[in-house]
């Protein structure tokens, strides 16, 4: 590599429940650089979560967030002319910004009437295993799996 590499950047937990996991998933929610309007729709879809399953909305959300990670993605890679997707582990990191990316993408999809109402449906589906975005989850499984005999092709 010719640079050095990037510092890390510190993300500041959130103020409610001081977790920085949470504070990453907002980032992915926040658009046009609203991240209060980004923390509300989140808090009010933890909200909704508790009031519906009478249980703890964060612990609910992890377990979510848990379900929809992906430990395995297929990378293209030309060999020979062929172009062969190929099974690879993903970093930690990744792992959990590629569940909370589908997570969101799959809620913002999802016909109801505000955001934090979507959030919270898509949230719920996950921690059932069910839905959307556990579905991309197993789809990117089955694919891993499926092409599992080009795992020799790693780099």
């Amino acid at each position: 590599m010719r640079k050095a590499k990037p510092k890390k950047r510190i993300i500041l937990p959130d103020p409610k429940y001081n977790d920085v996991v949470v504070t990453k998933f907002v980032n992915n929610i926040m658009l046009k650089g609203k991240k209060s309007t980004a923390f509300e729709i989140f808090y009010e879809a933890i909200d909704i979560i508790a009031e519906k399953t009478n249980e703890n909305g964060i612990e609910v959300w992890k377990q979510a967030l848990a379900n929809v990670t992906p430990s395995l993605e297929v990378k293209s890679r030309r060999i020979g002319g062929a172009t062969f997707q190929i099974p690879t582990e993903l970093r930690p990191e990744r792992k959990q910004s590629v569940g909370m990316k589908n997570l969101i993408l799959f809620a913002r999809k999802r016909h109801e009437k505000t955001m934090a109402m979507k959030l919270a449906s898509e949230i719920m589906q996950a921690y059932k295993e069910e839905g959307a975005a556990f579905k991309r989850k197993e789809d990117i499984h089955r694919m891993a799996e499926a092409n599992k005999a080009f795992s020799h092709f790693r780099f």
